[in-house]
């Protein structure tokens, strides 16, 4: 039997959103026609994954509301005779075992360990909330299936040489072992477009197991308190341990953290809709730019 937990991070204030993620968490801010973690979850769910732990934080109950059952809607839309609708709502509860806990230490790790008091003592998939690859076969299924192979951490990841991606990312340097997959040698959490070790740029999408967890006590927090995963791969790196990177084939990234990207995320997923993707695109057609 594979892996069959995840846990997802969406704790985060979404500052870079605001005013808007006042009271909206930033992961419930729409792409077309559902929320950014929808796209998440489903990423999941493909990849065989039957439990999702979602590490929230306050003001994020809209996420659990998203993803329970609505009886008094479901009553509404069967009274309507929207049968195609009642059957679109009753699916998202459907998708897994949900499971809801707040974070307790601040940073990436800080979030992932307190998920991971739910999970057990097993590998899981490690996901962020605002960001997702669309991509055939899903992320998830290419990432799980490297840890059939490895047995090892695995980190995703796409290819880039935008300076811009350096101040947002963590990259990976190593040696490839086979097309698009490398064994890490080291880690650099936002270098800089003068100190990037590679083209691979570490993004949403993780295998962690529980010796990264182990690994993850000996870490220190950084100067602004918080705890990151990407230390706790480091210290198995000093050890020699195996970690990979694997470039996500066949699919695209959309990181929705930030809001250009967001709209740019709106737009190719909108262009790509059957219903409004051809109206779409004779608007934009239309659009008069003046500089």
């Amino acid at each position: 039997m594979g892996i069959q937990k995840a846990i997802i991070l969406a704790a985060g204030y979404g500052t870079r959103f605001l005013p808007m993620t006042k009271a909206m968490p930033k992961e419930m801010l729409p792409v077309v026609d559902k929320p950014v973690i929808q796209y998440v979850v489903e990423d999941a769910v493909a990849g065989g994954i039957k439990d999702i732990v979602i590490v929230t934080s306050a003001q994020k109950r809209s996420i659990e509301d998203h993803f329970d059952y609505s009886f008094e809607l479901e009553s509404v839309l069967s009274q309507g005779g929207k049968e195609d609708q009642l059957k679109q709502i009753r699916e998202i509860a459907d998708l897994a075992t949900f499971i809801y806990i707040r974070q307790r230490t601040r940073g990436t790790l800080g979030a992932f360990r307190s998920g991971y008091e739910a999970i057990g003592n097993e590998p899981f998939l490690g996901l962020w909330g605002d960001d997702f690859f669309i991509a055939s076969p899903t992320r998830a299924q290419q990432l799980l299936a490297a840890y059939d192979k490895y047995k090892a951490p695995i980190l995703g990841a796409f290819e880039t040489e935008d300076p811009k991606h350096s101040h947002l990312y963590g990259f990976v340097d190593g040696k490839e072992v086979e097309p698009g997959l490398v064994r890490v040698e080291r880690i650099v959490e936002k270098p800089g477009p003068e100190n990037v070790p590679s083209k691979y740029a570490i993004v949403s999408g993780f295998v962690l197991t529980p010796e990264v967890m182990s690994y993850g006590e000996k870490v220190k927090p950084a100067a602004n308190g918080e705890f990151l995963y990407t230390d706790a791969i480091a210290e198995l790196l000093k050890d020699d341990k195996p970690v990979y990177a694997l470039k996500i084939q066949n699919g695209t990234y959309y990181d929705c953290g930030n809001k250009l990207d967001y709209i740019k995320t709106n737009i190719e997923l909108a262009l790509a809709n059957e219903q409004m993707g051809d109206a779409l695109k004779e608007y934009l057609s239309a659009l008069k730019f003046s500089k």
